[in-house]
């Protein structure tokens, strides 16, 4: 049987998707908690909607996505110029200050 991927960035497969619901992650969130669907470098572009749809396919119902996965946003923005190299180091964590 070939494998079948959900999620290309975390190598999640269709099969781990039905493991997880078998041992009762019967929602996206708690699916993607447990599999890792949508943490990778795409956060869930691409695999959101397969995921999505695998549940739907399971569960006998339509393909509508009552409860999406939440986003956390960092706990301190980087600025963009600690990317570009143009901050020290010792700086590059720091919040500027006004």
């Amino acid at each position: 049987m070939p494998k079948t991927i959900v999620c290309r960035c975390e190598d999640v497969t269709e099969e781990d998707l039905k493991r997880a619901f078998e041992r009762g992650f019967r929602d996206l969130e708690s699916l993607r908690r447990f599999t890792g669907f949508g943490t990778g470098f795409c956060q869930g572009k691409s695999c959101l909607c397969h995921a999505a749809r695998f549940l739907a396919a399971v569960k006998g119902g339509d393909d509508m996505v009552s409860d999406p996965p939440r986003t956390r946003p960092p706990l301190r923005p980087t600025p963009f110029a600690a990317f570009a190299g143009a901050l020290p180091e010792a700086d590059a964590g720091a919040e500027e200050k006004p």
